[in-house]
């Protein structure tokens, strides 16, 4: 039997370990920054962290697969048959915002069982002084000024029109767009803050609903386990629940299929 508590407390020295590179190389004109073939930017930081990460867990868990958005390896995780626990690390969550010295970026690092069940998760925010953490049946948790943790739970807000929503941006909504614009007018408050910053507030009870059109796994896998460690639901726009879909929505549960119906055309 996995001992998760082992590793998740991997999973914060690691995180410890990325804040010190991502936190020394923020706002600082040594910045190296280069355009993907996604024309998305990457810095030499989302590179050398990744690097360190996989290089530590090559050495305290050389079983598991690594997944990560600068240097690959879904294709192995996720291939059939496998039966092996992976990592999925996202290095600079917003690395536009990390270029352009707005504080809302951070390091995701999940680890997931063979079943592709996300079982421990860590968001460090260095920049917003904040932490949260989650392991399977273990509830959630937030360090804030790097102080005691104290448990998060999702809010108790039962419908969209006294609902508050955290969306990245209206870019990638395809046909669901115009659903979703029209939506804001019906709720309480609607705000663009986006990344996993949104999932997290999802996860304190600030906001009742964080969704994102398009995603990846390593930009999901942590907060996944996180909005739902602290009583939410988190899945994609489909309705499909975890982090393994195209896009992302995380809400306190009550709110979820309410918003999947409002956003969703209805189909003839």
């Amino acid at each position: 039997m996995r001992n998760y508590a082992l590793d998740l407390s991997l999973a914060l020295r690691l995180a410890d370990a990325a804040d010190a590179i991502s936190s020394a190389k923020y706002q600082s004109a040594e910045l190296i920054i280069e355009t993907k073939p996604d024309l998305t930017p990457v810095t030499d930081v989302d590179k050398g962290i990744e690097f360190m990460i996989r290089d530590v867990l090559s050495q305290e868990r050389p079983l598991d697969l690594v997944v990560g958005e600068e240097f690959g390896g879904k294709e192995e995780a996720l291939a059939a048959g496998s039966e092996k626990y992976y990592w999925v690390i996202d290095p600079i969550d917003g690395t536009k915002n990390f270029v352009r010295g707005v504080p809302t970026w951070g390091t995701l690092i999940a680890l997931v069982s063979p079943a592709h069940e996300v079982v421990v998760g860590v968001v460090s925010a260095p920049a917003l002084y904040r932490r949260w953490y989650a392991q399977k049946n273990g509830g959630a948790f937030v360090s804030e000024n790097g102080g005691a943790a104290r448990q998060i739970h999702v809010s108790q807000v039962a419908s969209l029109a006294d609902c508050s929503i955290s969306y990245s941006d209206l870019v990638g909504w395809g046909n669901r767009r115009q659903h979703f614009i029209d939506l804001q007018e019906k709720i309480w408050r609607t705000r663009g803050l986006g990344d996993f910053w949104s999932h997290m507030l999802v996860a304190e009870g600030a906001v009742d609903i964080a969704v994102e059109p398009a995603l990846a796994l390593w930009d999901m896998a942590a907060n996944a386990i996180i909005v739902e460690e602290a009583g939410g639901t988190f899945g994609d726009l489909d309705g499909g629940r975890g982090a393994h879909g195209p896009n992302a929505l995380s809400t306190n549960g009550k709110l979820h299929q309410p918003f999947l119906d409002a956003i969703n055309p209805v189909k003839n």
